[in-house]
């Protein structure tokens, strides 16, 4: 019998090559931004305003209509 884990974010950065979530638990995970076609294209502005959630397990950016699952990201990583 296994036992699921979640995985919650607590911070997010998007920088002009990758996207950074900082996990409740202190790891950190990243991915190059060309994964996230819509983030990639964003202004810096519209990068910074980003909202978790689902209690953390995801990231949403209304102004470019990105949803990124933290379990997903961690298992891309």
């Amino acid at each position: 019998m296994s036992t699921l884990t979640r995985v919650i974010s607590s911070a997010v950065d998007v920088s002009d090559d990758a996207l950074r979530v900082r996990l409740a638990d202190g790891r950190e995970i990243s991915a190059p931004l060309a994964w996230f076609p819509r983030l990639n294209t964003a202004t810096q502005e519209q990068r910074n305003n980003w909202r978790l959630f689902g209690a953390g397990e995801g990231v949403h950016w209304a102004a470019v209509d990105e949803d990124v699952s933290v379990s997903g990201l961690l298992r891309a990583s």
